[in-house]
C-alpha cells in the first residue's frame, strides 16, 4: 500500500491522488455501502453505488477526478461526488497518497 498522508484540515482537491484509509472496511448494500474506520470508530454512508466505485477506484488512479471518471460519473455531477469526497477526506475514511 502506498502510503498516506497524515489527516488535515486541507479540503479535497481533485487533482490530488487519494486511497482508502487502511483501516477503513467498505461494505456494499443496495443503497451504495457503509465505511467503517476501526481507528476512530465512525460510521459513514456512501450514498450511491457510483459513490461506492469512485471510492473503490482511488487507490488505482492517479487523481481523485480520475477515479471519478473511471466510475462514470458525468462531468455534469462532478461537483457533486467532490464534495462527497471531501466530506470522506473530513471523516478520515480517505487519505491523500503521498508520492
Amino acid at each position: 500500500m502506498p502510503p498516506l498522508s497524515p489527516p488535515s484540515a486541507a479540503p479535497f482537491d481533485p487533482s490530488r491522488p487519494y486511497a482508502l484509509h487502511p483501516q477503513v472496511a467498505l461494505r456494499p448494500e443496495s443503497f451504495g455501502a457503509l465505511a467503517y474506520h476501526f481507528g476512530t470508530r465512525r460510521l459513514s454512508f456512501l450514498k450511491s453505488r457510483t459513490l461506492l466505485a469512485v471510492v473503490q477506484s482511488l487507490a488505482d488512479q492517479p487523481s481523485g477526478l480520475e477515479a471519478c471518471r473511471s466510475a462514470g460519473v458525468p462531468a455534469e455531477e462532478l461537483g457533486d461526488y467532490e464534495r462527497a469526497l471531501g466530506l470522506l477526506v473530513d471523516s478520515g475514511m480517505i487519505c491523500e497518497r503521498v508520492a
